[in-house]
């Protein structure tokens, strides 16, 4: 009997992907259904719905759901969610969809899924605000009133994406026929939670925490990590490998510069590297939730959680993502609730005087003895040609990243902000 965290919701792993002849028969039945063109972030989401990792997921929400999720962080049966997870489609395609219909979810000519309509329902431009102002707006002082929306569509990836989003949402339960790519091009790092959480028993882990990554790994989380191992059973390094924004690196750069660090820097039975096939949805606190509730569907129990976790730009503060797992519902049947719970880490950098990886916590000595870590900080000195200060990262992880951005035709202006320069230490 597994000792690890139960799935979110009570349900178990609720996995929507048909195997053998029922997915045989709902790949034939797809061909004669209408087909709706989705989103790359439509296609994670399905993907992780079909692996069971979005459990009890098992298709795209309700406007009750939606609004409750919004305004809640619960959906309309109660159950903890901290994002919307919606199907957006265009009027036009819409129009031709009853309730009742069943339809084919296609991307780039591969249909990911089959999906019974069950609600179709309208968001207007101020529904569209409304979430955005939900779920994006921070602490941070680009979130202020009179800054938010002149900053936002220009310099906020996760607002575009929603005002972007088409006119009609359609909700329903989903067949999920195809996990696309990661299988084949991310083999033995792409993993479902039934074979993380088997890998954790197999080691006899129990209590298990999580490093999330959408940027290389330079020396703080190394760090994070190995302060995670000193006080659980083990860690999973768990990538985004689905979109990014543009600047950003892609994951095949990142699973290799992570593989070279776990060969040279770890002990290796006390350590899983792992993907996951989400887009980032770039809401800081809100995205920090996410990441803890779907990490419990693959038998996580601890979520770390450091310095502006998922952040962009100033539009968070810089332990927001920390505070905000004290002040979420807590549904009363335990299965509903979130039951991954925060592993906080201060800021860390690498001190001179200290001669070692510190936090704020552990040093006493000033900014001009310390080497400020950031991805982003990170990216920009590579996409730069600059020089990168000794003990930002790994030699061997830099050779990788340095051989990357040395055969980018074209390159994206990294901006800098406040937690990442350092400036707000």
């Amino acid at each position: 009997m597994s000792n690890l965290v139960a799935p979110h919701g009570g349900k178990g792993l609720v996995c929507c992907k048909l195997h053998g002849s029922e997915l045989v028969a709902e790949q034939e039945k797809a061909k004669g259904l209408k087909k709706v063109a989705i989103s790359a972030r439509a296609k994670g989401d399905l993907i992780m719905m079909g692996i069971g990792g979005f459990s009890p997921l098992d298709g795209f929400m309700t406007k009750a759901d939606w609004k409750g999720v919004c305004e809640n962080f619960t959906m309309a049966d109660g159950t903890f969610w901290p994002l919307p997870i919606t199907l957006d489609v265009a009027k036009a395609d819409a129009d031709g969809i009853k309730v009742g219909d069943e339809i084919a979810l296609e991307r780039d000519g591969v249909i990911y899924a089959t999906m019974k309509v069950t609600e179709k329902y309208e968001l207007s431009e101020n529904d569209k605000k409304w979430e955005c102002e939900k779920v994006f707006k921070g602490n941070g002082e680009e979130s202020a009133d009179d800054k938010f929306w002149k900053i936002a569509m220009e310099d906020h990836p996760g607002v575009q994406m929603v005002m972007a989003q088409k006119e009609v949402n359609l909700a329903g339960p989903v067949k999920v026929l195809s996990e696309g790519e990661y299988p084949e091009q991310y083999k033995g790092v792409y993993l479902t939670p039934a074979e993380t959480r088997a890998m954790f028993d197999e080691r006899g882990w129990k209590e298990v925490a999580a490093l999330q990554l959408r940027n290389p790994m330079h020396r703080s989380h190394e760090f994070l990590a190995k302060i995670a191992i000193e006080v659980c059973d083990g860690v999973l390094i768990h990538s985004l490998i689905g979109n990014l924004k543009p600047g950003d690196i892609p994951a095949n750069v990142r699973v290799k510069a992570i593989d070279c660090l776990v060969e040279n820097y770890f002990v290796k039975d006390n350590v899983i590297q792992a993907g996951y096939p989400l887009d980032m949805r770039y809401a800081g606190p809100r995205e920090a939730l996410l990441h803890a509730t779907f990490r419990q569907n693959y038998g996580v129990s601890r979520m770390i959680i450091g310095r502006d976790h998922a952040g962009v730009g100033d539009f968070y503060g810089l332990f927001e993502a920390q505070e905000i797992f004290e002040s979420i519902p807590q549904p009363a049947d335990d299965a509903k609730r979130l039951l991954c719970t925060p592993l906080k880490i201060d800021w860390t950098f690498y001190c001179h005087k200290c001669d070692g990886m510190a936090s704020l916590r552990t040093c006493p000595h000033g900014k001009e003895d310390r080497v400020i870590l950031s991805g982003t900080k990170l990216r920009k000195a590579l996409s730069e040609g600059a020089e990168i200060v000794d003990h930002f990262g790994r030699d061997e992880v830099l050779v990788i990243l340095k051989e990357y951005y040395q055969g980018l035709t074209e390159k994206v202006e990294v901006k800098m902000q406040g937690a990442a320069s350092g400036s707000k230490m």
